[in-house]
């Protein structure tokens, strides 16, 4: 029997905002990166990106750590555009369904991301919506300030801690399957978002199932 779900967790990339990983695989290749697919990828990163996106470094420790990697003479903003290169534009009809679930059901993010790639996406983010974004979660946890990351158990199972949700009534959403197996470790209910089209659709078939908030 399916359990109620009182809250629902988002990831960012791949669920409201389009995300293309091969678009700065690519970037990197013409700054001259030769190994570029093998340093970064959706599934499998490097510990440098890994230690950035928990916070573990700064900015200019990545880019400055970036740069000796490619065979051309390089500057720091090249590599901030190839680094920035996979961030797109937001569906807008997945902001829709965060609109749709205001008052329904607690809302959180969790996003492994990092400070270039947030400060990129909120001003994306500017460019459709007048609200900010945390308008329309309860929390947006980003594994930057979180100093955490998915697909670890721990991750998940410390932002049910931290707001009071029971896992087996929290649902995650997230468009990365690694993410979903650790979700699921953690004993919450998950939906693997093949497609970042497949949201209004997918949240649709979860009305029932929503417990109302009061």
């Amino acid at each position: 029997m399916v359990k109620k779900i009182e809250a629902i967790i988002f990831d960012l990339g791949g669920v409201f905002i389009h995300i293309d990983y091969l678009a700065t695989i690519r970037a990197f290749e013409k700054i001259g990166f030769t190994n570029a697919s093998l340093l970064y990828s959706q599934s499998e990163q490097a510990e440098l990106f890994q230690q950035y996106e928990i916070g573990a470094i700064s900015t200019a420790h990545f880019i400055n750590k970036l740069i000796p990697h490619s065979n051309k003479v390089i500057s720091p903003n090249q590599v901030v555009q190839a680094w920035n290169a996979m961030i797109g534009e937001f569906e807008q009809n997945s902001i829709d369904v965060l609109k749709q679930l205001q008052g329904k059901v607690r809302v959180f993010m969790l996003s492994n991301t990092n400070e270039l790639h947030l400060d990129l996406v909120l001003r994306e983010w500017h460019k459709v919506e007048s609200k900010p974004m945390d308008f329309y979660f309860e929390k947006v946890h980003v594994s930057h300030e979180f100093g955490m990351r998915k697909p670890h158990p721990e991750t998940f199972l410390s932002v049910c801690n931290q707001h009071n949700l029971i896992p087996e009534k929290t649902l995650f959403i997230d468009d990365s399957i690694q993410h979903i197996e650790g979700a699921q470790k953690a004993g919450l209910q998950t939906v693997h978002l093949t497609s970042i089209y497949d949201l209004p659709a997918v949240i649709s078939t979860l009305h029932d199932k929503l417990k109302q908030r009061t």
